[in-house]
């Protein structure tokens, strides 16, 4: 059985929008589709640490539907998975040989929320864009108000990259893990941008 990744899923798992409509340009990763579980349908998860601290993914079967801080124990993903795959993407990311996410996402939220969220993957590695620039994107340039509740609401940290959100001015502005974090991610992907 073959994955098809080439579009965004919205919240039932059907496509929602194909990323090239979205303005996105995330190729099809065969590796991915050749190793994940072909009969994966149950939700799954894993938790492990990274240098912003504790963080689980979960998945459900099709695509990755979480991804945040937590306080869990520690739990090993199965060979196959989705929680697998995205742990050694994420990993390859902290270390800075990774610039982008060839993973299938699933976040749950409204319709305004979802664009918002495509919006965020189409800001580049190492680049940032204010609650404005992703307003006026989306055809509503008044809604930086809105842009900011959906980004804080964002279900899929880092994949879905609302720490590249800034404020007007490019000063850090809130972040569901703290500033210290977004800093962090900032400065990972500007040192990494730098030398590659």
């Amino acid at each position: 059985m073959k994955y098809d990744f080439s579009s965004i899923l919205d919240s039932k798992g059907k496509d929602a929008i194909p990323m090239w409509e979205a303005g996105m340009n995330y190729p099809v990763v065969s590796s991915v589709q050749q190793t994940l579980a072909p009969r994966q349908t149950e939700a799954s998860c894993c938790v492990f640490d990274t240098p912003i601290g504790r963080v689980r993914v979960t998945a459900d079967g099709r695509a990755v539907t979480g991804l945040g801080l937590t306080e869990e124990a520690l739990l090993s993903p199965e060979e196959g998975t989705l929680p697998a795959e995205a742990r050694r993407q994420l990993l390859e990311y902290f270390e800075g040989t990774r610039r982008t996410f060839d993973l299938p996402l699933a976040p749950e939220g409204t319709p305004f929320q979802q664009a918002v969220w495509r919006e965020l993957r189409a800001i580049p590695y190492g680049q940032t864009a204010s609650y404005g620039d992703i307003a006026a994107r989306l055809g509503r340039p008044k809604a930086a108000r809105a842009v900011g509740m959906a980004n804080h609401r964002n279900p899929i940290l880092i994949l879905i990259p609302c720490h590249r959100v800034v404020g007007k001015n490019g000063s850090l502005t809130g972040f569901a893990c703290g500033l210290e974090r977004k800093e962090y991610l900032l400065s990972l992907e500007s040192r990494t941008g730098e030398n590659g």
